[in-house]
């Protein structure tokens, strides 16, 4: 039986490799096609200010509320009711689950650039046969080790972060060595766009969102760490390491090449970027990070999602089957849900061709509510409990954030999520009738359905426009 419990340095590491996946890879690539350098620097400002109060709303809630396990689901369900509680997990489950095909799909690609070429493509876009069965026996190993114990696959966890930090730190200080002034001052506000500044940054913040997507990593798994009080502080530790490396590598990337020359660069960005700063080795050395960092987070966040419904199944959002841990302490067939979803998931990139791209836009979509609701729930809790000044700046300043996201990634991206999220209130309504006997309901949440309802009918009318456009 292993029910050994996680400590900070490893709550710290599971927060940073959720969020440094695949997207740190590609991140010059992906600011310098949609802004330059004045551009993406305001956006990382309003990004960093964002996801600091968010990271600090987490630190606060596990102190005013130390009894809470489970962070996003919990947070939402405890602050506004049954409803929006499964519409945070949903929400969070579904980005999760998606994201984490994406990650498979990009590990697979990567092996393409070793053994791929013009006359045989094995590994393609990892949409084909090959990368099926391989992204198949990933899925059911990493199934197995987490079986075996939440505390083991954070130790496993652990050492892969370390791996994969190292190569970001070699980039950043190659990037000191060889930043050219010059070079970067030559398309401050990239005019060529065509774009405002204030368009150029709005346009950053779904990258810069996904990026820090994972940031809730350690509250999700609160009921496994040693202290509660580390719940919080593996957060914000979190935040800033990977905030710093997100900035230095973008705006370092911009004094090595012109801005055009990298938002014409293929991904993994930081591959082509490093050749010119080392040799031909760059690319090989960022593309096996890549592998490394993909499959390292594949773990955490595959941990994440076999938490968050275990956690609604104990309160009728989700299945009651799903509420059982094995000896080891793993919400065992929380985590076999999630890995059929995910073969599942394989099976259509397979069919369908999807490439991360495609998996990465979904994912994103359906985190813009339950972020938003951390902040919503933190300023309501801070002045029911009459906080001090600062905790309750913090809610109102990451409810703005959260509302800021959501506004910035434009009406097809909200649809989107209102689209997906209408399969889940089915689930969620059988659920809470096995629950309590009977769907249970306030007037307040049926007036809510209404309107999802309705939005959803007016989305299947105009979405398929909107993402065309």
């Amino acid at each position: 039986m292993s029910n050994k419990k996680i400590g900070l340095l490893s709550l710290t590491a599971l927060v940073l490799s959720s969020m440094i996946g695949s997207g740190i890879f590609s991140l010059p690539q992906n600011m310098a096609a949609v802004a330059g350098a004045e551009g993406i620097s305001i956006g990382w400002l309003i990004t960093g200010v964002g996801i600091i109060f968010l990271g600090l709303s987490f630190f606060f809630i596990s102190r005013l509320r130390p009894d809470l396990d489970g962070g996003i689901y919990t947070y939402a369900r405890e602050g506004f009711g049954d409803l929006l509680g499964f519409m945070s997990a949903w929400g969070y489950w579904l980005c999760a689950t998606i994201g984490i095909v994406g990650y498979l799909t990009v590990a697979f690609e990567g092996l393409g650039v070793f053994t791929d070429n013009e006359s045989a493509v094995i590994f393609g876009q990892g949409n084909t046969i090959a990368s099926f069965i391989g992204a198949s026996i990933i899925v059911w190993l990493v199934h197995a080790l987490i079986a075996g114990g939440i505390k083991e696959a954070a130790s496993v966890n652990l050492v892969a972060t370390f791996v994969k930090v190292a190569p970001l730190v070699l980039f950043i200080l190659l990037g000191l060595w060889y930043f050219d002034v010059d070079i970067f001052k030559s398309d401050l506000k990239a005019t060529a766009l065509g774009n405002s500044t204030t368009a150029q940054v709005k346009d950053t913040m779904l990258i810069t969102l996904w990026v820090f997507t994972g940031v809730e990593g350690a509250s999700i798994l609160s009921a496994h760490a040693k202290k509660k009080s580390d719940v919080g502080l593996a957060t914000v530790l979190g935040i800033i390491i990977a905030l710093g490396l997100y900035v230095a590598i973008t705006i370092l990337s911009l004094g090595i090449l012109p801005r055009e020359t990298i938002a014409n660069l293929a991904n993994p960005s930081m591959g082509p970027l490093l050749d010119v700063m080392m040799g031909p080795t760059g690319k090989v050395i960022i593309t096996a990070c890549l592998i490394v960092s993909v499959l390292a987070s594949y773990v955490s966040w595959t941990m994440y999602s076999a938490e968050v419904p275990y956690l609604g199944s104990k309160n009728g959002a989700f299945p009651k089957i799903l509420d059982k841990l094995n000896d080891n302490g793993t919400p065992i067939n929380s985590l076999w849900f999630t890995g059929f979803i995910v073969q599942l998931c394989l099976v259509m990139v397979l069919v369908f061709e999807q490439s991360y791209n495609t998996l990465l836009l979904i994912s994103t979509s359906m985190i813009l509510i339950p972020y938003f609701l951390i902040g919503a729930y933190l300023t309501k809790l801070a002045f029911q409990t009459q906080a001090k000044w600062f905790v309750k700046l913090t809610g109102i300043m990451a409810s703005i954030y959260g509302l800021w996201i959501v506004y910035a990634a434009g009406l097809q991206y909200l649809l989107l999520s209102v689209v997906l999220y209408v399969p889940g209130i089915a689930l969620f309504l059988y659920s809470n009738r096995q629950f309590h006997g009977k769907i249970k309901l306030t007037a307040l949440e049926k007036i809510l359905l209404i309107i999802i309802l309705a939005i959803f009918a007016y989305a299947v009318c105009v979405l398929p426009e909107l993402l065309g456009a």
